[in-house]
């Protein structure tokens, strides 16, 4: 079979399973679960990296089929499954329609630039990233989740949801400097994944 199967890529393939394992879901109506997976998403992204760079003898395909691979999943994870999660919690008009489209275009070009920056990067550095230029599209399922979460305390779910998009998907695409998450932020990150699956599963 052509590809690369080792336990590198595994959690980049797991986040796919759970992005249209949600889409599934949304279209019947199980947003609790959905929103679920798309916080499943962002856990398997937020380790891949790490899981990928423990195997010290990988080669430079498998490097560059890491980068596209993961990007491409990216896509589908954190730009059309939360764009397909909108329209089915009730933002189906044409001004919703056209902040979903918008959202998953920035998305697109996020994760290209993304692509481009770092192959250039590693081709002239051996150093870890410290920076991210604009939003990484990761940050949609810890961002987006939210609008489940306090549904009941600020307005409606439909709202508050294409609100959180459309602001999402303006950070993805403006340049600014996001610094990279180091243990510290991964533990606050954890924090608000455990209240968010708190306030998803029990309220």
């Amino acid at each position: 079979m052509i590809g690369f199967y080792s336990y590198t890529v595994i959690l980049t393939y797991l986040s796919l399973v759970f992005a249209m394992a949600g889409i599934h879901l949304s279209f019947n109506g199980y947003y609790q679960w959905a929103f679920i997976c798309l916080i499943m998403c962002g856990i398997c992204d937020t380790f891949d990296g790490m899981v990928a760079r423990s195997k010290k003898n990988r080669t430079e395909e498998e490097k560059k089929f890491g980068i596209q691979i993961d990007s491409l999943c990216d896509l589908v994870a954190f730009g059309v499954f939360p764009a397909i999660l909108g329209y089915n919690v009730g933002l189906s008009s044409v001004g919703w329609l056209a902040i979903e489209i918008f959202y998953v275009l920035a998305a697109v070009i996020r994760l290209a630039y993304f692509n481009v920056t770092e192959e250039t990067r590693q081709q002239q550095t051996t150093e870890k990233r410290k920076y991210y230029q604009g939003l990484p599209v990761t940050s949609s399922s810890f961002i987006l989740p939210l609008a489940f979460a306090f549904r009941y305390v600020i307005f409606g779910l439909d709202y508050l949801y294409g609100t959180l998009m459309l602001i999402t998907g303006l950070l993805f695409i403006i340049d600014f400097k996001v610094p990279k998450v180091q243990a510290k932020g991964i533990a606050a990150l954890g924090v608000l994944v455990v209240v968010e699956l708190i306030q998803i599963v029990w309220f």
